[in-house]
Protein backbone atom coordinates (compact mmCIF):
# COMPACT_ATOMS: atom_id res chain seq x y z
CA UNK A 1 0.00 0.00 0.00
CA UNK A 2 1.75 3.43 -1.00
CA UNK A 3 1.29 6.24 1.12
CA UNK A 4 -0.97 7.90 -1.17
CA UNK A 5 -3.52 4.95 -0.63
CA UNK A 6 -2.38 5.06 3.17
CA UNK A 7 -3.65 8.64 3.53
CA UNK A 8 -6.52 9.06 0.94
CA UNK A 9 -8.00 5.44 2.88
CA UNK A 10 -7.37 7.36 6.18
CA UNK A 11 -9.58 10.49 4.52
CA UNK A 12 -12.43 8.76 2.77
CA UNK A 13 -13.01 5.47 3.41
CA UNK A 14 -16.24 4.75 5.07
CA UNK A 15 -15.14 1.30 6.71
CA UNK A 16 -12.57 3.16 9.26
CA UNK A 17 -14.72 6.27 9.91
CA UNK A 18 -17.74 3.97 10.43
CA UNK A 19 -19.69 6.51 8.59
CA UNK A 20 -18.80 9.21 10.36
CA UNK A 21 -16.42 12.53 10.88
CA UNK A 22 -14.87 12.30 13.87
CA UNK A 23 -13.88 15.26 16.63
CA UNK A 24 -10.25 13.96 16.57
CA UNK A 25 -10.03 13.85 13.11
CA UNK A 26 -11.60 17.60 12.86
CA UNK A 27 -9.35 18.58 15.92
CA UNK A 28 -6.22 16.96 14.00
CA UNK A 29 -6.64 19.26 10.59
CA UNK A 30 -7.24 22.02 12.56
CA UNK A 31 -4.23 21.94 14.30
CA UNK A 32 -2.41 21.36 11.23
CA UNK A 33 -3.42 23.85 9.65
CA UNK A 34 -3.19 26.51 12.27
CA UNK A 35 0.67 25.61 12.90
CA UNK A 36 1.50 25.49 9.48
CA UNK A 37 -0.35 28.07 8.35
CA UNK A 38 2.13 30.93 8.03
CA UNK A 39 1.41 33.69 5.43
CA UNK A 40 5.42 35.36 5.61
CA UNK A 41 6.60 31.43 4.78
CA UNK A 42 3.81 30.56 2.54
CA UNK A 43 3.87 33.35 -0.17
CA UNK A 44 8.20 33.96 -0.89
CA UNK A 45 9.44 33.78 -3.80
CA UNK A 46 8.70 35.67 -7.50
CA UNK A 47 8.94 33.39 -10.18
CA UNK A 48 6.85 30.22 -11.18
CA UNK A 49 8.63 27.46 -9.80
CA UNK A 50 7.46 29.55 -6.05
CA UNK A 51 4.29 29.98 -7.41
CA UNK A 52 4.10 26.36 -8.53
CA UNK A 53 5.48 24.92 -5.05
CA UNK A 54 3.13 27.21 -2.87
CA UNK A 55 0.22 25.25 -2.62
CA UNK A 56 2.61 22.22 -1.44
CA UNK A 57 4.56 24.28 0.97
CA UNK A 58 1.40 25.02 3.08
CA UNK A 59 -0.83 22.52 4.82
CA UNK A 60 -4.18 25.01 4.50
CA UNK A 61 -3.71 24.83 0.64
CA UNK A 62 -2.70 21.26 0.29
CA UNK A 63 -5.38 19.66 2.51
CA UNK A 64 -8.37 22.35 0.88
CA UNK A 65 -6.72 21.43 -2.24
CA UNK A 66 -6.88 17.80 -2.33
CA UNK A 67 -10.29 17.84 -0.71
CA UNK A 68 -12.10 19.97 -3.33
CA UNK A 69 -10.82 17.05 -6.17
CA UNK A 70 -11.76 14.38 -3.50
CA UNK A 71 -15.37 15.91 -3.73
CA UNK A 72 -15.52 16.94 -7.28
CA UNK A 73 -14.65 12.79 -7.29
CA UNK A 74 -17.15 11.84 -4.48
CA UNK A 75 -19.76 14.40 -6.48
CA UNK A 76 -19.46 12.33 -9.57
CA UNK A 77 -20.20 12.97 -13.56
CA UNK A 78 -19.58 16.35 -14.59
CA UNK A 79 -18.79 17.71 -11.04
CA UNK A 80 -15.23 15.92 -10.78
CA UNK A 81 -14.25 18.98 -13.31
CA UNK A 82 -16.84 21.24 -12.87
CA UNK A 83 -15.58 21.74 -9.03
CA UNK A 84 -11.68 22.28 -9.13
CA UNK A 85 -12.97 24.80 -12.16
CA UNK A 86 -14.84 26.82 -10.31
CA UNK A 87 -12.21 26.86 -7.59
CA UNK A 88 -9.65 27.72 -9.94
CA UNK A 89 -11.56 30.19 -11.68
CA UNK A 90 -12.95 32.05 -8.41
CA UNK A 91 -9.27 31.87 -7.11
CA UNK A 92 -8.33 33.92 -9.94
CA UNK A 93 -10.78 36.13 -9.62
CA UNK A 94 -9.57 36.54 -5.76
CA UNK A 95 -6.60 37.33 -7.06
CA UNK A 96 -7.49 40.34 -8.88
CA UNK A 97 -8.93 41.80 -6.48
CA UNK A 98 -6.22 41.03 -4.08
CA UNK A 99 -3.76 42.92 -6.28
CA UNK A 100 -6.10 45.57 -6.99
CA UNK A 101 -6.12 46.35 -3.01
CA UNK A 102 -9.54 45.77 -2.30
CA UNK A 103 -9.90 45.15 1.39
CA UNK A 104 -11.49 41.97 2.12
CA UNK A 105 -11.85 40.97 6.03
CA UNK A 106 -11.95 37.99 7.84
CA UNK A 107 -9.06 36.18 4.71
CA UNK A 108 -7.21 33.98 6.91
CA UNK A 109 -10.24 32.66 8.87
CA UNK A 110 -11.93 31.81 5.66
CA UNK A 111 -9.59 30.18 4.70
CA UNK A 112 -9.03 28.15 7.59
CA UNK A 113 -12.45 27.55 7.19
CA UNK A 114 -12.38 26.43 4.01
CA UNK A 115 -9.87 23.97 5.11
CA UNK A 116 -12.03 22.05 7.16
CA UNK A 117 -15.66 22.75 5.50
CA UNK A 118 -13.65 21.14 2.59
CA UNK A 119 -11.87 18.49 4.20
CA UNK A 120 -15.33 17.53 5.87
CA UNK A 121 -17.64 17.58 2.61
CA UNK A 122 -14.92 15.25 1.16
CA UNK A 123 -14.33 12.72 4.41
CA UNK A 124 -18.60 12.15 4.93
CA UNK A 125 -19.19 12.20 1.30
CA UNK A 126 -21.77 14.89 1.65
CA UNK A 127 -23.57 14.65 -2.11
CA UNK A 128 -24.96 18.29 -3.36
CA UNK A 129 -26.02 19.13 -6.64
CA UNK A 130 -22.66 20.45 -8.78
CA UNK A 131 -23.44 23.90 -8.79
CA UNK A 132 -24.06 23.76 -5.09
CA UNK A 133 -20.58 22.38 -4.64
CA UNK A 134 -19.24 24.94 -7.23
CA UNK A 135 -20.66 27.99 -5.60
CA UNK A 136 -19.15 26.80 -2.11
CA UNK A 137 -15.43 26.00 -3.19
CA UNK A 138 -15.92 29.15 -5.20
CA UNK A 139 -17.01 31.37 -2.04
CA UNK A 140 -13.46 29.43 -0.47
CA UNK A 141 -11.13 30.47 -3.83
CA UNK A 142 -11.79 33.77 -3.76
CA UNK A 143 -10.07 34.04 -0.03
CA UNK A 144 -7.50 32.19 -1.05
CA UNK A 145 -7.11 34.04 -4.36
CA UNK A 146 -7.29 36.93 -2.59
CA UNK A 147 -4.51 36.57 -0.32
CA UNK A 148 -2.14 35.49 -2.78
CA UNK A 149 -2.69 38.10 -5.14
CA UNK A 150 -2.66 40.84 -2.24
CA UNK A 151 0.97 39.00 -0.79
CA UNK A 152 2.66 39.30 -4.43
CA UNK A 153 6.34 40.49 -3.43
CA UNK A 154 7.71 43.25 -5.07
CA UNK A 155 8.97 43.19 -8.25
CA UNK A 156 7.53 39.80 -9.14
CA UNK A 157 5.49 39.35 -12.35
CA UNK A 158 2.03 38.33 -11.13
CA UNK A 159 1.16 36.55 -14.13
CA UNK A 160 4.39 33.72 -14.05
CA UNK A 161 3.78 33.44 -10.32
CA UNK A 162 0.01 33.17 -10.78
CA UNK A 163 0.86 30.61 -13.49
CA UNK A 164 2.64 28.32 -11.03
CA UNK A 165 -0.02 29.03 -8.60
CA UNK A 166 -2.59 27.62 -10.94
CA UNK A 167 -0.96 25.00 -12.10
CA UNK A 168 -0.10 23.13 -8.78
CA UNK A 169 -3.44 23.76 -7.54
CA UNK A 170 -4.90 22.00 -10.70
CA UNK A 171 -2.50 19.16 -10.52
CA UNK A 172 -3.71 19.00 -6.87
CA UNK A 173 -7.06 19.00 -7.26
CA UNK A 174 -6.24 16.30 -10.22
CA UNK A 175 -4.48 14.15 -7.19
CA UNK A 176 -7.83 14.36 -5.14
CA UNK A 177 -9.69 13.35 -7.30
CA UNK A 178 -7.59 10.38 -8.54
CA UNK A 179 -7.53 9.12 -4.65
CA UNK A 180 -10.81 9.90 -4.11
CA UNK A 181 -11.30 7.42 -6.90
CA UNK A 182 -8.71 4.99 -5.94
CA UNK A 183 -10.43 4.80 -2.69
CA UNK A 184 -14.20 4.33 -4.52
CA UNK A 185 -12.87 1.35 -6.77
CA UNK A 186 -11.23 -0.05 -3.74
CA UNK A 187 -13.96 -0.18 -1.67
CA UNK A 188 -16.42 -1.27 -4.53
CA UNK A 189 -14.11 -4.38 -5.24
CA UNK A 190 -14.37 -5.22 -1.22
CA UNK A 191 -18.32 -5.38 -2.02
Amino acid sequence: ETFVSAVASLLFDQDQMKGIITMKRIALIATLVSVSATPAFAHAGHGIASGFLHPFLGWDHLIAMLAVGAWGAILGNRAIWAVPAAFVSAMILGGAFGMAGIEVPFVETIILASVLVLAALAMARVKLPVWSGMAIVGLFALAHGYAHGSEIPEGANAWVLGAGFVAATSLIHALGALSALAVMRMKAVRT
